[in-house]
């Protein structure tokens, strides 16, 4: 154990009721501001949310449509396909006759 003493810092207080209710409203304010703050950070956020949700509707909206486009490819392809199989077994049909 150190024998040397400890020594303490005393905090000033307010003693007059007029000054606590003046700091407790410096302290009010303060607050308030730090939530207006906030409250414009969280709209902005909120703002740009929206603008990355309504780009991601228009590129669901594109994909959609590539798909649609594919799907339409896809079913020609496979009509041509089957048309082309009917050929070749008529071709062979008619060789073999």
């Amino acid at each position: 154990m150190s024998d040397q003493p400890l020594s303490a810092t005393l905090l000033a207080f307010p003693q007059r009721p007029e000054d606590r209710l003046r700091r407790a409203l410096r302290g009010l304010e303060e607050a308030l501001a730090d939530q207006a703050a906030a409250v414009a950070g969280l709209r902005a956020e909120l703002g740009a949310l929206s603008g990355a949700v309504a780009g991601l509707q228009g590129s669901m909206a594109e994909y959609a449509g590539e798909l649609d486009r594919t799907a339409a490819a896809v079913a020609g392809a496979s009509a041509a396909a089957r048309t082309l199989d009917a050929t070749a077994d008529r071709m062979l049909r008619t060789a073999s006759a």
